[in-house]
């Protein structure tokens, strides 16, 4: 090349780069000065304050699977048998609620063109039309077995289940698999401890769902009015222990008591599972009455 070409490359290259005008490298200079200047001493993180147990003892609990993880910051606080593959009874319907989210919108009204009748059912009836949240209701706060299978049917039973385990999957819920919407017994159908603190979670982060979880009670109806069902939650806690927001009840004998709760203190959240518990109501009362009197908090800056 000659000489007045490599002079003419060289000038029009620099110009390019270092004119001030619109130049790519004048804009990251000129607005980003405060981010180029600053130094490593100046920049602070913030970590979720950790938790800690004051002394080294544990509640007495008769559940076989037990987990108590901080939610900001998913720290365990009290584990056992958490990987244990259980039978999940209604607590399946956590995850139904995430794929009914994900599929419907809320004040999408379905026609129930089939429904069942084993376990607990809200009484739908065949003809019925209702919208998906208050299916969502049915199912969330009394549990209705019943709403939950309308909810899979109106999509597709088997292209919902699928789905289903596609969440779970998504999840990392690498312990758990699901043959149907309601949790009845089945030796396919299982989850753990763990599994459903991750369910909860994702849950959780939904604040429509989380309302709803959190219901005392509350009396829906069909799109025509024709139709009335007062619905109850199965949590005797709900209302009874300030700073708990539901979360989902189960039971079947298999199963034994199951409860999945979330659970609020001073600024700090819990998810609280219990699994083939004796009496999983008075277990979650001495987890909470335990995490008030001997879990602290750690502040951690960098």
């Amino acid at each position: 090349m000659k000489p007045k070409y490599i002079f003419l490359f060289t000038f029009f290259t620099l110009l390019f780069l270092f004119y001030p005008g619109d130049s790519y490298y004048f804009h990251i200079f000129a607005y980003n000065r405060d981010l180029i200047n600053k130094t490593a001493t100046e920049t602070k993180i913030d970590i979720n304050p950790i938790p800690y147990l004051k002394l080294p003892y544990y509640p007495e609990i008769t559940a076989e699977s037990i987990y108590l993880v901080d939610l900001p910051s998913f720290t365990p606080i009290f584990n056992r048998n958490e990987n244990l593959k259980m039978f999940p009874a209604s607590t399946t319907k956590v995850l139904t609620s995430l794929v009914a989210y994900d599929l419907y919108k809320p004040d999408q009204a379905v026609t129930v063109k089939k429904t069942i009748d084993e376990g607990q059912v809200m009484g739908l009836v065949i003809g019925e039309k209702i919208t998906v949240e208050n299916l969502l209701y049915g199912m969330l706060v009394y549990s209705g077995n019943d709403a939950a299978y309308v909810l899979a049917d109106n999509y597709g039973y088997d292209k919902f289940i699928s789905l289903m385990n596609q969440k779970a999957k998504i999840l990392g819920m690498k312990n758990s698999h699901f043959v149907n919407p309601n949790g009845l017994d089945s030796g396919e159908q299982y989850t753990t401890a763990f599994d459903l603190s991750l369910a909860a979670r994702e849950l959780l982060k939904n604040p429509y769902l989380a309302k709803i979880v959190s219901t005392k009670e509350i009396t829906i109806s069909d799109v025509d009015f024709k139709y009335f069902h007062r619905l109850e939650s199965v949590n005797k806690l709900l209302g009874e222990i300030q700073g708990l927001g539901g979360l989902k009840t189960g039971y079947t004998e298999n199963a034994g008591e199951n409860l999945v709760s979330f659970y609020k203190k001073n600024g700090h959240q819990f998810v609280i599972v219990i699994l083939k518990s004796l009496d999983r109501f008075n277990d979650t009362r001495n987890i909470i009455n335990w995490i008030e009197t001997n879990v602290g908090y750690l502040d951690v800056k960098i």
